[in-house]
């Protein structure tokens, strides 16, 4: 990987993203950029951005927010051991997941769900309730 990876001084953060293994393929890698859930050194970015080795990125991925830095360049998809090569995600990233997991899992049982499912007759009272307030 290293011989390839030396060759390449810039690649599309689309495909960067998809061969670090962060989305499993490249349109939600676009989707996700698109969506504004990927920055660029604090900046949104487009899908064509080329990016280089030392640049910060923020990525978003449902709860989870990771600020890794690109320590080489791929444009091909390897496994999930060479994709980890590619990055390195920072300490204090790595720190605040944990505690937010951590408070996740503390306040689980505090959320309150529906034991089950609504009924039609309920889900007819809550779609005029929602319509009725638009």
């Amino acid at each position: 990987m290293s011989q390839h990876t030396s060759q390449l001084a810039k690649t599309r953060l689309d495909k960067w993203l998809w061969a670090a293994r962060f989305f499993k393929t490249r349109s939600l890698a676009k989707a996700a950029i698109d969506g504004g859930k990927v920055h660029l050194a604090g900046q949104r970015v487009k899908v064509s951005k080329e990016i280089t080795i030392g640049d910060t990125l923020q990525i978003r991925q449902g709860f989870d927010e990771k600020v890794v830095l690109v320590r080489e360049l791929s444009d091909q998809r390897r496994g999930a051991p060479e994709a980890q090569l590619l990055y390195e995600e920072t300490a204090d990233s790595r720190a605040k997941r944990d505690e937010q997991a951590a408070a996740r899992k503390a306040a689980g049982g505090m959320i309150d769900r529906p034991a089950q499912r609504p009924n039609k007759q309920q889900r007819r009272q809550i779609h005029r309730f929602k319509n009725f307030q638009e």
